[in-house]
């Protein structure tokens, strides 16, 4: 038996917790007094933190950011932004700016629908299953009732269900395939209820029905799981103006020189999976800020946005790009669950305000809001690179976090500031420019 297997450290309480985890270090009372630091001031918001996960023991803080200046369908937006890396909410901000006098950006919601699947196995006649499917469905319908009522007084619900026959692929097995509409929640809890439901209905099915007599235990229930996949829950956005108005200040002196390099960028993205990886973070890197600024799922966002990257087989750019006629038209297509409602969104302080700062929107609306954001940091990266590098503007928002590591004064950090406004910025040149203030001042004791 492994000695160092810990049993029972859920059923501690959260003082305890912190006790062994800081038993681990030389210093345990001042990794404690660390981790309670970081408690919330206040006793209840601190205790539905500690609920809304596991083992907890404190919060891990991330700054939520605002990127101004969003032109969403003529609507101006300050878009909250929950992220650590510095450059991720400026490029955001700039791009903006940058489109909001070029008419915004221009989104619309393609389609709502989500997936869920019960996947089972079923070694019986498959005509039977098949020619019995429509008195199933009607069962699993009716069987869901209970669960589905409310939803379908707002407009949601199930939609449909399937058979579908997937014994090519693996033996014996099929699954039922539903699609369902949850309207302004993401719908997780909602939707993997009704497929455990499913699966109840499908067991009393096999064995209820005389219609399958002497195979009534050649069907078995593997799993039930909604998909975090939903191709059928699409939203579109993008932006658009003359070539001729791409000219900016200081980094596009000839538009249609850039408008070519963009595209040739954009094309690359589409043809290199390497580069389409890249290219297709710098979307996320805006949609995931605002998915955790609003209490959303950012890692099943992800997830079915990089299996819809790839959906005809070969991994490739979420983004298209037209330019003819004079126009620069660039867009960006994705599937995103998200809610306004339910979870996190009505529980988390912060989420609650996100919400409220963006006008208390509707999820297709937050849909749209998250998927601009997301071509806004796209944008913003490929500009910068086919123009000055990613790195210029990058390793000057990430200037602070190398002067934080190496403890700069307030002092320090603005002539630190002064400096690098001209010149390239790297940990060993900050590293140098402050060793030479440094001495400086030590000489001059």
């Amino acid at each position: 038996m492994n000695s160092n297997i810990i049993s029972g450290f859920s059923k501690l309480n959260k003082n305890a917790k912190i006790e062994l985890v800081a038993s681990r270090f030389s210093n345990p009372d001042q990794i404690i007094d660390e981790l309670k630091s970081y408690w919330h001031e206040n006793p209840e918001i601190q205790r539905l933190f500690d609920e809304f996960s596991e083992n907890t023991i404190s919060n891990f803080y991330f700054p939520l950011g605002i990127a101004p200046n969003f032109n969403i369908n003529g609507k101006m937006y300050l878009v909250p932004m929950v992220i650590e890396e510095s450059s991720v909410v400026a490029a955001a901000s700039n791009s903006a700016k940058y489109w909001a006098s070029k008419g915004g950006f221009s989104a619309e919601v393609i389609s709502t629908t989500k997936v869920g699947q019960v996947h089972f196995i079923w070694k019986g006649d498959k005509q039977k299953l098949v020619a019995m499917f429509p008195v199933l469905k009607q069962e699993l319908i009716r069987g869901t009732r209970h669960i589905t009522e409310n939803m379908e007084k707002r407009g949601g619900g199930i939609l449909d269900i399937e058979l579908v026959d997937m014994t090519d692929k693996l033996d014996n097995y099929y699954q039922l395939k539903a699609a369902f509409d949850t309207r302004d929640a993401m719908g997780a809890n909602f939707i993997n209820s009704c497929l455990e439901e499913f699966a109840m209905i499908l067991r009393d099915h096999f064995a209820e029905n005389s219609a399958y007599h002497g195979e009534e235990q050649k069907g078995e229930v593997i799993m039930s799981i909604l998909s975090n996949y939903t191709p059928e829950c699409l939203v579109k956005t993008q932006v658009e103006c003359s070539v001729d108005c791409l000219k900016h200040a200081g980094d596009i002196d000839d538009p249609h020189h850039f408008a070519w390099k963009f595209e040739q960028a954009v094309r690359i993205a589409q043809i290199d999976p390497h580069r389409a990886t890249t290219h297709n973070k710098g979307i996320f890197n805006g949609i995931d800020a605002v998915a955790l600024a609003t209490g959303n799922d950012f890692r099943a966002i992800e997830a079915g946005g990089h299996t819809y990257a790839a959906r005809d087989g070969r991994y490739r750019s979420l983004t298209d790009i037209d330019i003819s006629n004079g126009r620069f038209r660039y867009n960006l297509t994705v599937p995103i669950a998200l809610g306004t409602i339910g979870g996190l969104t009505s529980l988390h302080p912060m989420a609650k305000f996100s919400l409220k700062l963006l006008g208390n929107p509707s999820a297709e609306e937050l849909m749209m809001i998250a998927a601009s954001v997301g071509l806004a940091n796209n944008f913003g990266a490929v500009k910068s690179l086919v123009t000055k590098g990613i790195q210029v503007g990058h390793m000057k928002m990430h200037l602070f976090n190398i002067l934080n590591s190496l403890n700069a004064t307030d002092k320090e950090k603005k002539l630190a500031i002064d400096h690098f406004a001209q010149h390239k910025v790297s940990y060993n040149s900050v590293n140098k420019f402050l060793a030479g203030l440094r001495h400086t001042v030590a000489a001059n004791i």
